[in-house]
């Protein structure tokens, strides 16, 4: 009976420690999967920026914000059918 009294909590403790452990590894693995990369700024880019005054990259376009909500409030003002009762 005191070998299962000893043994219960080293067991929790040890499944903590294990939980505690996956989780560690986890976030680490997902940060270096989400590091974003440094902007790369070369000669050319530096040339255009002396000349022009400004750097334009090929990004997406922002969004709009009044077409997103526009957009939404339609979603939400439309009908939508009851639930059939079986």
């Amino acid at each position: 009976m005191i070998v299962m009294r000893f043994f219960w909590p080293i067991f929790w403790f040890f499944c903590g420690v294990l939980a505690m452990y996956a989780w560690i590894s986890t976030r680490r693995k997902i940060r270096k999967r989400i590091t974003i990369p440094p902007p790369r700024v070369d000669e050319d880019d530096i040339r255009r920026i002396v000349v022009e005054g400004a750097l334009l990259k090929d990004d997406p376009a922002p969004l709009d914000l009044r077409q997103i909500k526009k957009e939404e409030d339609e979603f939400w003002n439309e009908t939508w059918e009851e639930v059939e009762e079986l």
